[in-house]
């Protein structure tokens, strides 16, 4: 199967999970399992929240931020995968300057 992005209407989510500003998405959600291209603009966030029942993968395409994983805090950038399993809580910054941009996935919804 191909999930062909570029067929897909960007989503605004204000205050996504308790988050500043908006998130922006494109996803694919089959009932199971969500695919999702996210866009963070400078500022925003998504808030603080715990998976329970699923895990959630996040692979960073370009743009810098800063995760807080389990109250811990991690600068992240392109090229970088962040993984937060199941019964843990995340979060997601973009405090740089241009937009942060992921490719995420969340099994098992």
């Amino acid at each position: 199967m191909i999930i062909d992005y570029n067929a897909v209407e960007w989503k605004e989510n204000p205050g996504f999970k308790g988050g500043e500003g908006s998130f922006n998405n494109k996803m694919y959600d089959d009932g199971t399992n969500k695919m999702m291209k996210g866009c963070l603009k400078p500022g925003c966030s998504i808030g603080y929240h715990k998976h329970e029942g699923s895990c959630e993968i996040i692979f960073i395409v370009s743009g810098k931020g800063k995760l807080i994983q389990d109250d811990e805090e991690f600068e992240v950038s392109p090229e970088q995968c962040l993984y937060c399993p199941e019964g843990h809580s995340h979060s997601l910054i973009n405090n740089g300057t241009e937009d942060l941009v992921f490719f995420a996935a969340v099994p098992k919804q």
